[in-house]
């Protein structure tokens, strides 16, 4: 005899009460959608369409631009006076202007050698070169290898000097600064900086001081980065291809039209005149770099950048350190913008154009505007609009603008054409953490002035293929990524708009017309992958 399964009854009291409650929140949300959701979410439709258009009209200038100055434009040597500095034997190295060279350091145990060996590799006279080694590191251990490797150098004939401070008042603003007030300066013309993981050419100051000594109105010559670990992971793929934007696109233009950009804050050579009369290095913000650059130009400075004058240097590679660096790279330029753009407006030094281009390109649009519409059209607001059908986001927002604006990105990279579409997945990940960062420095909120040291981890894609050649007694083994706490590896607000963004997919997939769903499903997956921290291992 077969037993008969077992029922289960809700009472009709629970079961009513369950459906009052379902009905009153239909009913509250009938009544409040039509006279408020919709207006805002329409509201919110429009403004991120105009910033879409802001940035979409500011990336097709740059692109037009760009290509006139690749057609037509002359080249700089030719723009500028530019006569390579000869070496001659009956004036000796008297016709070489004294040049600093200035390495900022903090607990850099794993790339001290690397900035250090690139500086006194130099193909500059002995004698008219002045290393300075600026090592806040609060590691004594750390601290004693930097002076025995600068003890090192000098041995050899090198002029290097270890210069440490009593604290990090400044942090890397106040290192620099600190370095320019030593009475040997006096005697130097200009001053090259390079982070500690930075590898210039041999040939860097004879390519870039011609142009210095040769150009009186000239203050910044910068150049270019390159990344010795590009290849690493997927994380430091993303990177290369934003960056190459940066440098292919961005900075020429800049230099091309204007004679201004952001200094990168490494890599460039500045006239020390040029800094003094700007009035030096500021510790106010967390770009202390752009900070100075914005000063310099407003006193009527020029600035050159150099695409094909390379150095070498090293990405983060894990998404921690990258999340650090880039509260820092969004947070400072809005914090700036704050402080600066009345200065900016009433100097009388600079051309009218000029200013529009300081205020509106390069700040408002890049800095700004260019975080909040990736953030808030295509993870929030694009998203909402599957919940209430009424709003309407026209398709030439939706798809084709951001299309167009992925392509014309794409001119830095070629090699990852391919990876285009996970740049984009990955971009709007990334656009949460940007947009955060970006209010805190506008508002000045708690985290503005908030400074963490990138984390280096050595050139560890050319360790890994160095050990396959060498013998296994002699293997240095590659420096390995810090293992996270599982409490540290969790990113949480990230997974809640995962959380947000699989729900929309899945209302779309149900109910809705637009086939949004597999973009939601997607970018639900990078959110997913962010949040719980495993970018950085994917190969």
């Amino acid at each position: 005899m077969v037993e008969a399964e077992p029922k289960f009854f809700m009472p009709d009291s629970v079961r009513s009460v369950s459906y009052d409650i379902a009905g009153q929140i239909q009913l509250i949300w009938e009544m409040v959608k039509t006279p408020l959701i919709v207006p805002l979410l329409n509201l919110g439709v429009y403004i991120c369409l105009a910033m879409a258009l802001m940035l979409f009209i500011e990336r097709l200038y740059m692109g037009v631009v760009i290509i006139l100055v690749k057609l037509f434009w002359k080249k700089p040597e030719q723009r500028y006076r530019y006569e390579p500095i000869p070496d001659d034997v009956e004036l000796g190295s008297s016709n070489f202007p004294v040049v600093l060279i200035q390495i900022p350091m903090f607990n850099e145990r794993e790339v001290y050698k690397v900035s250090i060996g690139a500086a006194c590799g130099l193909s500059w006279p002995s004698d008219r070169l002045v290393i300075q080694v600026l090592d806040d590191s609060t590691d004594p251990a750390v601290k004693q290898l930097v002076e025995q490797e600068c003890l090192r150098w000098a041995s050899k004939g090198i002029n290097i000097t270890y210069q440490i401070r009593e604290n990090r008042t400044g942090y890397k603003a106040g290192a620099l600064k600190e370095g320019l007030k030593r009475s040997y300066v006096k005697h130097c013309e200009y001053v090259a900086i390079f982070d500690a993981d930075f590898r210039p050419e041999p040939d860097y100051l004879r390519r870039a001081i011609p142009f210095l000594d040769g150009n009186p109105d000239l203050a910044l010559v910068q150049a270019r980065w390159r990344f010795v670990n590009a290849d690493e992971c997927l994380l430091t793929r993303m990177q290369e291809m934003s960056l190459d934007y940066h440098f292919t696109v961005e900075q020429e233009v800049g230099s091309a039209t204007h004679a201004f950009f952001g200094f990168n804050g490494t890599a460039g050579v500045w006239r020390i005149a040029a800094i003094n009369e700007a009035g030096g290095w500021k510790d106010r913000t967390t770009v202390e770099d752009m900070d100075l650059a914005v000063r310099a130009s407003l006193r009527g400075w020029k600035f050159l950048y150099l695409g094909d004058l390379q150095a070498k240097s090293e990405l983060p590679s894990t998404l921690r350190a990258f999340r650090f660096q880039q509260h820092r790279w969004s947070c400072g330029p809005a914090n700036l913008f704050r402080k600066m753009v009345m200065e900016i407006v009433r100097n009388k030094k600079v051309k009218f154009w000029k200013k529009v281009y300081v205020i509106y390109s390069f700040f408002f649009v890049r800095k700004i505007i260019a975080h909040m519409v990736t953030f808030f059209f295509y993870c929030v607001v694009l998203p909402l609009t599957i919940l209430v059908p009424e709003v309407h986001v026209p398709i030439w927002g939706a798809v084709y603008i951001p299309s167009i604006i992925t392509i014309l990105n794409s001119v830095g990279t070629p090699r990852s054409v391919h990876l285009l579409f996970y740049w984009i997945l990955f971009e709007n990940v990334m656009s949460l953490h940007r947009t955060k960062a970006t209010f805190i420095g506008l508002f000045e909120a708690g985290r503005a002035n908030e400074w963490v040291v990138t984390a280096k981890l050595g050139d560890s894609v050319n360790n890994k293929k160095s050990d396959s050649v060498k013998n296994k007694t002699n293997v240095t083994k590659p420096i390995k990524k810090p293992r996270l706490k599982l409490a540290e590896r969790f990113n949480l607000l990230e997974l809640g708009f995962a959380a947000f963004l699989f729900f929309c997919g899945c209302y779309d997939f149900v109910n809705g017309k637009h086939n949004y769903f597999i973009y939601l499903f997607l970018q639900t997956i990078s959110f997913s992958i962010v949040g719980f921290g495993y970018v950085g291992t994917i190969v």
